[in-house]
């Protein structure tokens, strides 16, 4: 499957949106299927509840899931946890169940959009582009929140290697950063990973000293 990145890109640059409808009711998806003429969505691939989700999803690579069913299954929302997981998207179910533990078991496993009640082909444009809305906005807080957690462990990293060679080198912080950034600049590295290479190296040095 491709990465969480590869399908947020994916998803933002496509002017046309393709759709893996699932549904057992083809005159009811086919209605679906005209609601959107003439709308960025496009049902490219019909298939039924007892087709494999997963192959379905790694064959077509739909950009958006659109589910009919009267309650999702365990094996149904396994797959689309993993979906979530690997390959994320936005989902769509409609459902008759309407229990606050179906709910809350489908949102937890990647479904952006949970409508109780038949599909109304009328209210399926508006809320596809609710459930894409959503789903963008999520995985941009998402990233976001990676990188600021990213950059914590970076800092972290590095203050540790400086700590370590101001204690090992007798130097100044002054001196020990300057040493990382030229080590970073002299071998074309990242500062964390230079960081890191000394946090190893320097770790492995004292444990030697402790046993001799």
């Amino acid at each position: 499957m491709i990465s969480t990145a590869k399908s947020q890109s994916h998803l933002a640059a496509q002017s046309q949106l393709n759709i893996l409808l699932i549904d057992e009711n083809v005159q009811r998806a086919e209605s679906i299927v005209t609601a959107l003429d003439n709308s960025r969505y496009k049902v490219s691939h019909l298939a039924c509840t007892q087709a494999g989700l997963l192959k379905q999803v790694d064959e077509i690579q739909p950009d958006i899931i659109v589910i009919d069913i009267e309650s999702p299954n365990r094996d149904m929302l396994e797959s689309l946890h993993t979906i979530s997981h690997y390959n994320p998207k936005p989902v769509v179910m409609f459902s008759s169940q309407q229990d606050t533990e179906t709910i809350n078991l489908s949102v937890q496993s990647g479904v952006s959009a949970y409508v109780v009640g038949d599909i109304d082909p009328e209210r399926v444009k508006p809320i596809l582009d609710a459930a894409v809305a959503r789903f963008k906005e999520f995985h941009k807080l998402k990233d976001e929140l990676n990188d600021t957690k990213q950059q914590l462990e970076s800092r972290k990293t590095i203050d540790l290697a400086k700590r370590l060679l101001m204690r090992s080198n007798k130097m100044s912080e002054e001196q020990a950063f300057h040493s990382m950034r030229k080590t970073a600049m002299d071998t074309g590295q990242k500062l964390e990973n230079v960081a890191k290479t000394i946090v190893s190296m320097l770790r492995s040095f004292e444990k030697g000293n402790d046993h001799d």
